[in-house]
């Protein structure tokens, strides 16, 4: 069985890895997530602080 793994699937987990931490209040999400959307020939990933509701967002332009 293959563990092939898509680059944006690989992009996401390593967004997971290392940046649950709010940048506006600090806060560490360990249990969250980032949350990805795609729209034709943009792909968009967003972390909500689950503490104040900031949004951090990164996205790529295909």
């Amino acid at each position: 069985m293959s563990a092939y793994r898509s680059p944006f699937e690989r992009l996401r987990a390593k967004f997971e890895e290392s940046e649950l931490e709010c940048p506006q209040c600090g806060y560490f999400d360990g249990d969250g997530g980032w949350r990805v959307t795609t729209s034709g020939s943009r792909v968009q990933y967003q972390f909500v602080c689950p503490s104040c509701d900031a949004v951090e967002t990164r996205e790529l332009r295909l």
